[in-house]
């Protein structure tokens, strides 16, 4: 397995994860900050976990990626340029990481002979209103219609798309956290939702994908919303709560499986999967199939997954006993 952007949260758990509970033959990190890499080879050290390998990379570089691809038959994709406000300022980098940079990774993976291929998306990605939403949504696009391309090759690929990981850098609970101090939380926008993971369920979400997509899936985990108004109470009850307004770029909010979306959605026990249109056979057949495989059934006309009018909510001590749990296991009030 190769992990693009594995030194992040995200491939740091993901790699502790499979090195603790499934043995892979071999396991490479892919990412271009080398002091991250070597902080991660003393996480992992070479005598405890003698299949690991670290390649120095770009998602740019299609030729690197390409060398760094050979002997591999899994790849999880989690590199891209994340920060709304950066991708706004920094439009044509954001470009070029998050969509040539998936169109690198594609062409890649069928020159190496890849077998399953699982992109990280976001919940930015649907309906977006900035451009790092836009540049995912682009990036699931390429992945999906990539099904279409593979010909001879015995490749899927798929996409996983969640929202908000409890506790990951630049989120709002850390930023709370740290201002705590302070003795002041801003709040964007007092009605403002999110939609809310751990990241041990993201990277259950990508290890079943990987294991189970036929091709062309978007997975959508069902999981609980927070109101922004309820992790400051739940992080600094006494502290004072100015309304900023919110940033450009910013949903009040977010949204996973739109109305338009929902036309080619099932329901699992617990995920939404949007389906592939695939334009040469009927799309009817093409949901039975996806519905029989994943034992799930075409979402209701209209249905659409929005933080806003999610049925499920974390309430204040829930969200505390998460933050010990997940973020913080000294956090305290008194």
């Amino acid at each position: 397995m190769l992990i693009t952007g594995g030194t992040g949260s995200f491939g740091k758990r993901l790699t502790e994860t499979l090195l603790k509970h499934h043995a892979p033959r071999k396991l490479v990190i892919f990412s271009r900050d080398e002091l991250k890499q070597f902080e991660m080879a003393q996480q992992f050290p070479f005598a405890r976990h003698p299949q690991l390998r670290f390649f120095i990379g770009d998602v740019r570089d299609r030729d690197r990626l390409t060398r760094a691809l050979e002997g591999i038959d899994v790849v999880v994709h989690a590199a891209a340029l994340k920060q709304v406000p950066t991708a706004e300022y920094n439009p044509f980098e954001c470009i070029k990481t998050n969509v040539l940079g998936a169109e690198n990774l594609i062409e890649a993976s069928l020159a190496a002979g890849v077998r399953h291929v699982v992109a990280l998306s976001t919940d930015k990605a649907a309906a977006p209103i900035n451009l790092y939403g836009a540049t995912k949504l682009c990036s699931d696009k390429l992945f999906i219609a990539a099904n279409n391309i593979r010909g001879n090759h015995d490749i899927r690929f798929s996409v996983v798309r969640y929202g908000n990981v409890m506790g990951s850098r630049g989120s709002v609970i850390p930023f709370f956290l740290d201002r705590r101090k302070t003795g002041t939380l801003p709040i964007t926008d007092p009605r403002m939702t999110r939609f809310n993971i751990t990241l041990d369920e993201g990277v259950k979400m990508v290890i079943d994908a990987a294991t189970h997509a036929l091709g062309g899936e978007i997975f959508v985990p069902k999981i609980p919303s927070y109101r922004i108004t309820d992790v400051a109470e739940a992080i600094g009850p006494d502290c004072a709560k100015p309304v900023v307004g919110i940033r450009a770029g910013e949903k009040i909010h977010e949204e996973m499986v739109t109305e338009t979306d929902a036309l080619q959605t099932i329901g699992t026990a617990h995920q939404y999967i949007i389906v592939p249109m695939l334009h040469l056979r009927d799309q009817a057949e093409v949901m039975a199939e996806y519905c029989k495989h994943h034992a799930g059934a075409p979402v209701s006309e209209g249905f659409s997954f929005n933080s806003g009018r999610n049925t499920d909510w974390l309430t204040v001590p829930q969200i505390r006993a998460l933050i010990r749990q997940h973020v913080d296991a000294s956090f305290d009030l008194t």
